[in-house]
């Protein structure tokens, strides 16, 4: 499996722009800004205070009277092991919150993942989760049940009980030797508090914060797990009350549907984790000196968040890119590449289908639609318009197909066999899919660089292929939305995007003609 895996990434390696490995490996130490990487590692296993004997036990010792009340478990805290894709998938439809790590072991030290060592590593992990009690589970998928939970506030009878449910679950934290994790606040009668912030990025050519848009918080302490997203503001509120400390993690899973890396084999999104911290909340600053995953991570999150907005736009829309699309960043490369292997391209061609035979469904799943080298990125400027770029490509492989996309990535591989830079210099091949494409991904990202900044950007304009023709079209009345209509499976060459323009806006005719003609001759 390995050995397909390597195949494929090389593929979408070669097939780079040029901007001018592994993905990141780097370690660091553990505080809030700061974010670990590498496997989480694990020490002792705790004692759950939300285990439903637990809770017992808690009532009793604060409510001697009501001891004989029985708690029935509101929650079950279980683990699956899907053998595939499709018995992940079919539990993520159920609404399952997965995790690739237990959550009632202490953390000796934080990561990005987790794999059980029990478990080959080219298998699938364990994946923990807490689900309702009534949860029906699908038939054929494997889990285990590890305990029974009593969380309260699940529990609409604990409204008018009598019961201060709140000091049952510190009562319980303490007797299960958890003490130490309340809230100094809290270890008397203060209410549990629904932790809240904000998470912004710095963008130093701005010269001001922009909220870090739509992406996950997950909280837990223990089996009490919640999550919200963040507004386009970076503002969150966890929709559950706590009043011990808990953990924070920023999982790169955007609201807007794309996914930022990939948690080994299956996860869909990396995490950045905060480590614990106080259940009031996390409010935190990144910026190009904080964590360099953690910051590129948010950039890139936000560079795509505004890029689908950007889509949508009742004036001037595009078609967005394909739902799911997942990033790959490498922080020690220089070229970025938009193969859109996990949509078909490539993967589904006939040769490389067979040459994958069963593992093409998962090499899909893995392998990512845009690898991002952030080598020479090095402010929030920078690797917003590098993801933008990519971006651009998505769009215009939805509306030009996988067969358009083929041939475009065909084109760079001839390329670089032949020993020509990702772009060569137009002689060889299937150029003309290239030229299209990297015209329309440049004056994209220099015009989102000049409404962004307000200043001109230029990026691509020394490559043969002369994007700044689309920046004179725009300039001239032929916007964004105008001249993406053109970008049709057959206009494969730079002569062929100039008639498909005229066709479409016949009163500009002699303009882009003249344009174009410009741009011919230089």
């Amino acid at each position: 499996m390995k050995r397909y895996l390597f195949c494929l990434a090389l593929l979408c390696l070669f097939a780079s722009c040029d901007r001018g490995a592994d993905p990141e490996t780097e370690y660091g130490l553990q505080s809030l800004g700061e974010v670990s990487h590498g496997m989480i590692v694990l020490g002792d296993r705790l004692r759950d205070p939300y285990t439903v004997e637990n809770m017992q036990d808690a009532v009793a010792a604060l409510y001697p009277t009501k001891a004989r009340e029985v708690l029935h478990a509101t929650d079950l805290y279980v683990r699956f092991l899907p053998r595939n894709n499709d018995e992940y998938d079919r539990l993520a439809d159920l609404g399952v919150e997965m995790v690739d790590h237990p959550l009632d072991f202490q953390i000796v030290r934080e990561g990005d993942y987790y794999h059980d060592p029990e478990l080959a590593e080219d298998t699938i992990t364990w994946q923990y989760a807490v689900v309702d009690a009534k949860f029906q589970f699908p038939y054929g998928i494997r889990y285990e049940v590890i305990d029974h939970c009593y969380i309260p506030e699940k529990d609409a009878s604990t409204r008018a009980d009598g019961i201060d449910w709140e000091a049952v679950e510190r009562e319980s934290f303490r007797r299960t030797g958890n003490g130490r994790m309340l809230e100094p606040a809290t270890r008397g009668s203060a209410e549990a508090v629904q932790p809240s912030g904000r998470i912004t990025v710095m963008d130093d050519r701005l010269g001001e914060e922009v909220g870090l848009k739509g992406v996950k918080i997950a909280v837990n302490t223990f089996v009490k797990y919640a999550y919200t997203y963040t507004d386009a503001e970076g503002n969150y509120t966890i929709p559950r009350s706590y009043a011990s400390n808990i953990r924070y993690r920023i999982v790169f899973k955007n609201v807007r549907g794309f996914g930022i890396g990939v948690d080994y084999l299956l996860a869909p999104a990396s995490a950045s984790t905060l480590g614990r911290n106080p259940a009031e909340g996390v409010t935190l600053l990144i910026d190009s000196d904080s964590d360099r995953k953690l910051f590129t991570r948010s950039v890139v999150n936000n560079a795509a968040y505004d890029y689908f907005t950007m889509c949508d736009s009742q004036t001037l829309p595009l078609t967005a890119p394909p739902l799911n699309v997942r990033f790959w960043l490498f922080q020690k490369l220089g070229s970025s590449s938009a193969p859109m292997l996990q949509h078909g391209a490539l993967v589904d061609e006939d040769a490389v289908a067979q040459f994958l035979g069963t593992y093409r469904d998962l090499v899909k799943r893995l392998l990512p639609d845009i690898t991002l080298g952030l080598k020479n990125c090095h402010d929030y400027a920078s690797v917003y318009a590098t993801a933008c770029h990519e971006l651009a490509h998505a769009s215009h492989f939805r509306q030009a197909g996988t067969g358009y996309w083929n041939k475009y990535i065909g084109y760079v591989l001839r390329c670089f066999l032949a020993g020509q830079d990702a772009y060569g210099d137009g002689s060889l091949e299937d150029a003309g899919y290239c030229e299209v494409g990297e015209m329309w991904a440049y004056y994209l990202e220099n015009l989102v660089w000049r409404d962004r900044y307000g200043e001109e950007y230029n990026a691509g304009s020394w490559w043969w292929f002369k994007p700044q023709v689309l920046m004179r079209l725009d300039d001239r009345g032929l916007n964004r939305s105008m001249i993406f209509r053109a970008l049709t499976p057959e206009v494969c060459s730079r002569v062929l995007l100039a008639e498909k323009l005229a066709a479409l806006y016949p009163d500009s005719k002699n303009l882009i003609e003249q344009l174009f003609s410009e741009y011919n001759d230089e």
